[in-house]
């Protein structure tokens, strides 16, 4: 009898939970570590090192963003908050029984690839060997925080620091980064502080949450799809119709096509630019004291500054040799497998232009027919090999991106999916259908 095909996941987030799940559908035991005592990844506000806010929500809508076969509930709103995902997440969890593979409360400290296995060192200081090993350790704890001329006397931190609009109450903010992120926590200190300003380096598109009374991702995918140079010239036009020209706010105008970087998905920050309770700055030249210089020339004081300048990718238990990395993101076929080592993989190490849940769905179902593929050493393995070795697929749908660390793993869902249906039939695969997944129990809230 063959010896079943083990695999370690590091970490019970939103991708590691996906992988074990479709794990156990193909017959893979699995042992899933969490450095935290419960699933939730950064979703669980009260982690200490969680970059979650209070005012966090998601920026794609319920329709759009759950796992295959296990739906948001109709009950959330469009736009679901930060407790009612990680809630959705420890349901979904209970309800394909994957608690009982996760071990809380450890970290991996090492990874190794020796003899053919995996060597996996806990942070309990107890080794174990597997056959295969799936990083989904995720990709927003390490901060990004800028070098700036001079010295800031006020008070000064990375937005995975802020909690609440309270941090705000009668100080005058300054947040650098015009993010998803950096925009909501410019809009709570418009809210909740005496002054509010958003440095940002470059000009973006801003995209309301619903156009013409739907989310705007359920209204983009339900009409035709359409060549991304014709959406490239279409969709301008119509959030022009909607809400004007940028520049009218005083934002400045961008500098590349939609959808040649990742949009503002926000409905509030024209609201309070339109309103005085928020102003635009350009990119910061230095600081002196509580004085701040901006590139224009430009100066103005302030009590707090934000860094909402993103995060470094890191695997930390990995060497980084394991990986082939290009600016802050690792090079992975499909965005997933090392094309160096069959039988690592890394989930949820990109980006894209919708719903992530059911993203991560299809990807953990890649890697899961991969290794199997991989351990049959047969026809199908070497075939596996050769895709890794020759296949170098645009995931972009030919869109131009901005150059920036962010957009190096970033994929268009489109001409992904349209790759993965390729290679799924070049294998000889079936993919996801739905009804596929069997729920143990649904303690649904």
């Amino acid at each position: 009898m063959l010896t079943p095909l083990n695999y370690c996941i590091v970490g019970a987030g939103p991708a590691g939970l996906a992988q074990a799940r479709a794990f156990l559908r193909h017959g893979v035991e699995i042992d899933v570590f969490e450095r935290h005592h419960d699933v939730g990844g950064i979703w669980d506000i009260n982690r200490t090192d969680s970059p979650i806010y209070e005012s966090a929500h998601f920026i794609s809508s319920k329709t759009l963003s759950g796992y295959h076969d296990y739906p948001m509930p109709d009950s959330f709103p469009d736009y679901p908050g930060h407790r009612q995902i990680v809630h959705y997440l420890r349901d979904f969890a209970d309800a394909f029984g994957l608690r009982e593979h996760i071990t809380f409360d450890v970290s991996i400290e090492r990874a190794e690839w020796i003899d053919a296995k995996w060597r996996i060192t806990l942070s309990t200081g107890e080794t174990r060997r597997y056959d295969g090993l799936v990083c989904a350790n995720g990709t927003q704890w390490i901060p990004n925080t800028p070098t700036i001329p001079g010295t800031f006397t006020g008070e000064i931190f990375h937005s995975v620091a802020y909690r609440s609009i309270d941090q705000f109450r009668g100080r005058r903010v300054l947040v650098i980064g015009a993010g998803n992120s950096g925009v909501d926590i410019v809009c709570d200190a418009a809210k909740g502080a005496d002054q509010a300003v958003l440095s940002m380096r470059r000009g973006y598109h801003i995209i309301p949450k619903h156009i013409f009374g739907q989310p705007s991702d359920v209204f983009a995918s339900t009409g035709p799809h359409l060549p991304m140079p014709v959406a490239q010239w279409i969709f301008p036009k119509l959030l022009r119709l909607i809400h004007g020209k940028p520049q009218r706010y005083g934002l400045p105008k961008p500098d590349h096509k939609l959808f040649e970087s990742h949009p503002i998905l926000n409905s509030q920050i024209l609201h309070y630019l339109s309103h005085g309770d928020l102003a635009i700055r350009p990119d910061v030249r230095r600081f002196d004291g509580s004085t701040v210089t901006f590139t224009d020339g430009s100066t103005q004081d302030f009590d707090t500054v934000v860094f909402a300048t993103g995060y470094h990718t890191h695997v930390p238990y990995l060497d980084n040799s394991y990986f082939t990395w290009k600016g802050n993101r690792p090079q992975l076929y499909m965005n997933v497998a090392s094309r160096q080592y069959p039988t690592l993989f890394a989930l949820g190490f990109t980006e894209g232009d919708g719903g992530a849940y059911e993203l991560f769905d299809e990807m953990a179902d890649l890697i899961a027919h991969a290794a199997l593929a991989i351990a049959g050493d047969g026809q199908q393995a070497q075939q596996w090999k050769r895709q890794l070795a020759t296949d170098y697929p645009d995931m972009r749908g030919g869109v131009r991106h901005v150059d920036s660390d962010r957009h190096q793993a970033y994929v268009h869902l489109v001409p992904y999916r349209k790759h993965y249906k390729q290679v799924y039939q070049d294998m000889g695969w079936s993919p996801i259908e739905a009804g596929q997944f069997t729920q143990r129990m649904v303690p649904r809230r």
